[in-house]
């Protein structure tokens, strides 16, 4: 059975029944494709696009169409017909796919896989891709001419670095992005440019470029699929990313009617609702909170449209509201022997967040030991701590639902409280204020692209539609009205470039 496709660096979203909306963006609007000689018309570019896919073994329904037209950005593909659910919209063979194994110098990067292994795990694909876009007769040409033009990516990453602390100063965003530009600069070095010029003959002067190579870490970010482990392979290493012409078009919602499965021979792109014809067939990048789209895709949905929205607590916000509770100097003591604990449990991190999510806490394990462990007695914390270092399982439920937040311990409602109350005090801004902005659509069309991804990342960030988590204060005195997702990674601080369940340039 096909198993759901994963975009690089997130899990596929579930796909969902209800019909399709027509956001107004989805993508970071992307000018026509540069070429080797400078660029090509845009029906050029399809059309040789189109002609490659039949050469190739690409099989698009024709039902569906490339096009810059009908799209909310970019390209994209559109309904010519009417789609039903479960339809086949196009199957790319494998031998389709633009990888480290199918590459014109594999065997190259094969034999010397053990000197490119690295953090990320991506350097073998990113040198296919430099040897593959100087090759004048690579067999991909036609593909790489509807990729962005690489000099003008959104990515955060390509803005300066005044203009992304203004605008996402608060986010964590800055943070990642910081953490990204030191780690690929480190790998570019040690790694990536000492084998361009070990292999002179096959790389020309023009591709060893720092700046080339970031501009393609950001495009594989962007638009490289990695495919699923088995799930009996959980164990394994994950999958290395790779290119999936025609897929890659795709624009993405959460509410998307597309979803990519993998089989044997083919990768193929199933309608998951019925799609009118002329509307739209979006793909999931997966369950994308904004801050992870601006920071990984350089866009964010626009307010209120992501339901894969999250509401962030810190960890360390919690053992801060925990010390804040405490009466002496004692008990500060004993918060942080807990902490501590934790921490050689690897249930919590000095990056890490408690995500919790529309419907569900995502880290529901690491937020209730967290609860139970800094709330609990002396005694019984003493008795729970040496049952962890003999071994021994737990055999209560540790789970934490959205539902249950209105059950929990008093104790625990107060500390979780207290942690989104300090949470809340950490944002310069306020709903109401970027509201009205958002509202003004005058005033808002005077805004540049990246003034206006940055507010709707910020509205996803503090509006009270983000804390499916009210519940637990609703016994208190006062409400909370805001909400906070920041782009430090679940529990071990994980960092930024490629899929989230697997960290990249960790420093671990």
């Amino acid at each position: 059975m096909a198993a759901p496709a994963k975009r690089a660096r997130v899990s596929g979203g579930s796909p969902l029944v209800a019909p399709c909306p027509s956001p107004r963006a989805a993508r970071a609007p992307l000018p026509l494709p540069a070429g080797s000689s400078g660029g090509e018309p845009e029906g050029d570019a399809v059309a040789g696009f189109l002609r490659w896919c039949r050469r190739v073994g690409l099989e698009l329904s024709p039902k569906v169409t490339v096009s810059r037209q009908g799209t909310v950005a970019g390209y994209g593909m559109v309904a010519r017909e009417s789609v039903r659910a479960g339809e086949l919209l196009f199957a790319v063979p494998r031998s389709a796919l633009l990888s480290p194994h199918t590459c014109s110098i594999s065997g190259l990067l094969e034999r010397e896989r053990g000197a490119l292994q690295s953090l990320s795990g991506w350097v073998p694909l990113l040198l296919a891709l430099l040897h593959e876009l100087q090759a004048p007769a690579s067999p991909w040409s036609p593909y790489f001419a509807l990729w962005p033009e690489l000099g003008r990516l959104e990515h955060p990453m390509f803005w300066p670095e005044e203009e992304r602390l203004r605008l996402l100063k608060g986010t964590g965003v800055p943070e990642a992005v910081e953490k990204d530009l030191v780690n690929i600069r480190s790998e570019y070095y040690s790694i990536v440019l000492p084998f361009m010029e070990a292999h002179s003959d096959l790389f020309s002067p023009s591709v060893r470029s720092l700046e080339l190579y970031q501009q393609l870490v950001a495009l594989v970010m962007a638009y490289s699929f990695q495919e699923p482990l088995e799930e009996d392979d959980d164990e394994k290493e994950p999958n290395s990313p790779l290119m999936v012409p025609a897929a890659d078009i795709l624009n993405h919602i959460a509410n998307h009617n597309a979803n990519l499965e993998y089989s044997a021979d083919y990768l193929r792109m199933v309608a998951t609702q019925p799609i009118l014809e002329g509307h739209e067939i979006f793909n999931t990048y997966g369950q994308m909170a904004n801050w992870q789209l601006i920071h990984m895709y350089g866009f964010a949905e626009p307010y209120p449209n992501n339901t894969d929205d999250t509401a962030d607590i810190q960890m360390v916000t919690v053992r801060d509201a925990a010390l804040q509770g405490t009466k002496d100097e004692t008990e500060k003591l004993l918060v942080c022997e807990r902490w501590d604990f934790l921490c050689k449990q690897e249930m919590v991190g000095e990056e890490g967040a408690f995500v919790i999510g529309c419907e569900e806490v995502l880290t529901e394990e690491e937020l209730a030991t967290t609860l139970k462990v800094l709330c609990m007695p002396a005694e019984e914390f003493r008795d729970y701590k040496e049952r962890a270092g003999w071994g021994e399982e737990e055999t209560e439920d540790d789970s934490l639902a959205i539902t249950d937040i209105p059950k929990l311990q008093e104790s625990w409602k107060r500390l979780l409280r207290n942690s989104v109350l300090l949470t809340l005090q950490t944002y310069t801004t306020d709903l109401k204020t970027d509201q009205d902005l958002l509202s003004n659509k005058e005033a808002y069309a005077t805004l540049s692209w990246r003034e206006q991804q940055a507010l709707q990342t910020w509205l996803s960030i503090i509006t009270q539609r983000n804390w499916e988590c009210t519940e637990l204060i609703q016994n208190t005195a006062e409400a909370v009205s805001g909400g906070a997702h920041h782009p430090s990674q679940h529990s071990g601080g994980r960092n930024s470039w490629i899929p989230k369940f697997e960290p990249a340039w960790s420093t671990e």
